[in-house]
């Protein structure tokens, strides 16, 4: 149970925070209309709560354990996308930047050997506090069923299952949930020490 929850929280949070990244910085650094199109996507998709498009998405996709970390792809990318696309800004017009430029540097050249790098703190503050909303969102989807089959166990199919047995058996759905508030908590607390390990301002 841990196993799979862990797994699909860390699977969706690394393809999540890839994609998200990458696409922040094209559209940071290239600006003009590929950044209009990909802002215009971003606010749209914010303008949401995340679990009811993670909810949708997973209505839409279907159960299996693949669908499910598509669908939380699909919901979380747009944090790392605007996170990254905002200190893009302003690194692009960085002197480092234009001396690779004048040396002949391409642009993907660029992106990802001298201004990715200079952002993958943020990156991996904001994926270790992901670690824990991922979780909670899949364990979201597990109670209410559209997530994975029913024999696959899962923190929050516990919850589900084991609600109709509170009165006899309140532990089935007591010690998952407190599993959830153990692990989610513990992906705060290692989020907000790389935050003051990484930021030289703290």
């Amino acid at each position: 149970m841990m196993q799979s929850s862990l797994a699909v929280g860390i699977t969706t949070v690394l393809i999540a925070s890839l994609l998200g990244s990458l696409v922040g910085a094209m559209a940071g650094f290239f600006r003009g209309w590929f950044d209009n199109i990909i802002m215009r996507l971003v606010d749209i998709w914010m303008a949401f709560p995340s679990l009811l498009l993670a909810i949708a998405f997973g209505a839409a996709l279907g159960q299996g354990l693949f669908n499910l970390v598509l669908a939380l792809v699909l919901t979380n990318w747009v944090v790392y996308c605007r996170v990254v696309r905002a200190q893009v800004l302003v690194l692009r017009e960085q002197e480092f930047v234009q001396a690779v430029r004048a040396l002949g540097g391409s642009d993907m050249r660029i992106i990802l050997h001298h201004i990715l790098p200079n952002v993958l703190s943020s990156i991996l503050v904001i994926a270790t506090l992901q670690v824990g909303t991922v979780i909670v969102t899949e364990a979201s989807l597990s109670f209410l069923g559209i997530s994975v089959e029913s024999a696959v166990p899962t923190w929050g199919g516990m919850l589900a299952d084991g609600r109709a047995f509170l009165r006899q058996a309140w532990w089935l759905a007591t010690f998952p949930g407190i599993a959830i508030s153990i692990v989610v908590l513990g992906a705060n607390l290692l989020g907000d020490a790389l935050r003051d390990t990484l930021d030289p301002r703290l």
